[in-house]
């Protein structure tokens, strides 16, 4: 049995679960059947065999990073709102300049990181890829992606802190 049919016997039977499952978690129905869709067409894409046992695992884990993205996704929508509709004018140009300054330091901090840590930050935070994706064009292993992300991550987080605790003022 090939993983397509593996996976659409599984979809068929058990979509309505899954997506009951993501909607009670993140209260919207159409977003859940959207994140479900997204999780079926990406094993689809997938190209490693699929086990019929291991299959409800890895679906039920994948829900769950969905769920978790879709609330981190809409914690910075809220946060940059927020912000968005208490900023005037002059608070305008203000942000604009700390911006360009933290995007300058950005530049700098990223100099600083090891080469390849930072061609692969650039390519997943300038290009917007993922990681499967930086892994497959540098073709390097999706742990090696991952681990050298979170370590430019760190990194970056650690250059950029001193930008954080001042705009917390």
């Amino acid at each position: 049995m090939n993983n397509h049919h593996l996976i659409s016997n599984y979809y068929t039977q058990h979509r309505d679960e899954i997506v009951h499952f993501v909607a009670v978690r993140i209260s919207d129905a159409d977003e859940a059947q959207d994140r479900v869709q997204d999780i079926f067409l990406h094993l689809l894409a997938h190209r490693q065999p699929i086990m019929p046992n291991t299959l409800p695992s890895l679906v039920y884990t994948m829900a769950r990073h969905q769920i978790a993205d879709y609330f981190r996704r809409r914690n910075v929508c809220k946060e940059y709102e927020k912000h968005a509709k208490n900023a005037d004018f002059i608070g305008e140009i203000e942000t604009s300049l700390s911006a360009r300054m933290i995007m300058e330091h950005m530049e700098q901090s990223l100099t600083r990181l090891p080469e390849a840590c930072g061609r692969i930050y650039r390519l997943h935070i300038y290009d917007g890829l993922k990681v499967s994706d930086i892994a497959r064009q540098l073709a390097l292993t999706y742990k090696q992606v991952e681990n050298r992300l979170g370590q430019a991550r760190r990194q970056m987080r650690q250059q950029l802190a001193p930008y954080h605790h001042s705009q917390a003022v």
